[in-house]
């Protein structure tokens, strides 16, 4: 009787999606029942990406950024190949195709080749949707542990850092460099930073924030090219507010997809590699996608990391059970559904929005549009209901009443008549009474962990948050969840 030879999973990237897809591998790799190799153009091991902008301050250490335990990986028998690139795929061979001449065979083929900075059509930068670009010295994008360690060097008291883009990328950038003592400067094309999510008096009061923390804010720019000093930045050419003297630029306009491998097989490529609702690719079932570059079921990549671990969870799971011996019950159909909450937290500013706010007062009668502005405490509230359930919210210095909203969005529950009971929450002199979460609701908006799952990981002895992050992943993505997660370590009971 011939023996079944382990089914051979090939894996191209390594980012923090990929790892959690090889973490849900392990037993069944372990257990001989799958070889995995991974191909990564990088050479470190998969990290949190989201982090780099403190590691380029030197806020966080390179090892502080690790997804992966090496010598699990090996003990299970995981091939990582790194700094090797993969350049084409034979699919009628089932054969990766490598830099150097030599291929990789599989069962089964991932794609996690995640997304690239979109570099924009500057004057003076070589733009190339499709390829990694290569940027003049001074200019970069924060993409890679590479890129931090340039971002790092150019750093330096008094030194004015450009960075061209006003979403949430751009400001926690210009946020970390201003801790360092150099000046950025953010430069963005709308009329206040976050322009897609505040309104004309919140986008105001977050800029002036900006302005507060050490960050300059230039708004309205249209950019049109870079000038070079002997062969380095010197600053960036607008149409709109002339030459913005800086000593360096840095690239935060959005990410693109990562698919010419997958359209050089002749998968089907839209906004990122198109998949049905199971993350497969092709029809023979062997090709799957996951995280930034994949277009699941018509539905274009978020950017964000909840989605990508969820898909990575099921996808594993689904391997698992196809490689598994003995039936096993069918996987219930994914569900890859991501929060539209956005928070951004850093230098004292505190910003947490969702869903639609542009409703004023008098639109339709069933929406109803409450605002509280105190600027001079850099606080801004505005609220839009339809039948007193919330349909977008922006909050700005105000916590305890932001943590109240996401609860009221997300579950879909009315809130009180009164609106103003909720700024109540943020009065050190009133006792508060907020909305309790249940297990059901999201702690962690990067792994998606719920409370349910971070109070199981407490009860179950974890005693610190690398250990609940070890247990559920809560905390290992922004780490914006930390201060809640160490508030329920606090009141665990002592262990005798």
């Amino acid at each position: 009787m011939t023996e079944h030879r382990p089914q051979r999973i090939v894996i191209i990237g390594f980012g923090p999606v990929a790892a959690s897809l090889v973490e849900g591998l392990l037993p069944a790799a372990a257990a001989g029942q799958c070889a995995i190799t991974i191909i990564s153009a990088e050479e470190h091991l998969a990290y949190n990406r989201v982090l780099l902008a403190e590691l380029a301050v030197g806020a966080a250490e390179l090892e502080h950024l690790g997804m992966v335990d090496p010598q699990r990986l090996a003990d299970a028998g995981v091939e990582v190949r790194l700094g090797v690139r993969a350049t084409g795929i034979d699919r009628s061979r089932r054969r990766v195709h490598l830099q150097d001449a030599g291929h990789i065979s599989y069962d089964r083929l991932v794609f996690a080749t995640g997304a690239r900075a979109v570099v924009p059509t500057l004057n003076g930068l070589n733009f190339d949707p499709h390829a990694e670009t290569s940027l003049p010295a001074g200019v970069f994008a924060l993409r890679t542990v590479d890129d931090a360690h340039q971002l790092r060097e150019s750093l330096g008291p008094g030194r004015r850092i450009a960075v061209l883009g006003g979403g949430v990328l751009g400001i926690e950038a210009a946020l970390a460099i201003a801790t360092t003592g150099a000046q950025p400067v953010l430069v963005h094309h709308g009329p206040a930073p976050l322009g897609r999510v505040v309104d004309a008096d919140g986008g105001a009061l977050l800029a002036r924030n900006l302005r507060d923390a050490g960050v300059e804010v230039i708004s309205g720019v249209k950019a049109t090219g870079i000038q070079k000093d002997e062969q380095e930045f010197a600053g960036l050419m607008t149409s709109t507010h002339g030459l913005v003297q800086a000593d360096a630029l840095l690239i935060s306009t959005g990410v693109r997809a990562r698919t010419e491998l997958a359209t050089g097989c002749g998968l089907t490529v839209g906004r990122g590699i198109k998949t049905d609702e199971f993350l497969c690719a092709d029809t023979e079932q062997r090709i799957f996608a996951v995280g930034d570059c994949a277009e699941v079921a018509g539905q274009p990549p978020v950017g964000l990391l909840a989605p990508g671990w969820a898909q990575a969870a099921w996808l594993s799971q689904y391997f698992s059970q196809q490689v598994g011996s003995g039936a096993a019950e069918p996987l219930p159909a994914p569900d890859f559904s991501a929060s539209d909450v956005l928070m951004l937290k850093g230098q004292g500013i505190e910003l947490t929005a969702a869903g639609d706010i542009s409703a004023g007062y008098w639109d339709e009668p069933d929406l109803q549009a409450t605002v509280y502005a105190d600027p001079a405490r850099g606080r801004y509230l505005k609220i839009v209901t339809r039948k007193d359930a919330v349909t977008g919210f922006l909050a700005m210095g105000l916590p305890q009443t932001s943590a109240e909203l996401v609860l009221a969005y997300e579950r879909g529950t009315a809130l009180p008549e009164d609106r103003s009971a909720l700024l109540r929450l943020d009065d050190p002199a009133t006792e508060q009474v907020s909305a309790i979460p249940s297990d059901e609701d999201q702690l962690c908006r990067c792994s998606g962990a719920t409370y349910g799952q971070v109070a199981h990981a407490v009860n179950a002895g974890c005693t610190t948050v690398t250990q609940v992050g070890d247990s559920c992943r809560a905390g290992t993505g922004c780490g914006g969840c930390k201060a809640k997660i160490e508030e329920l370590l606090a009141k665990a009971p002592a262990v005798a």
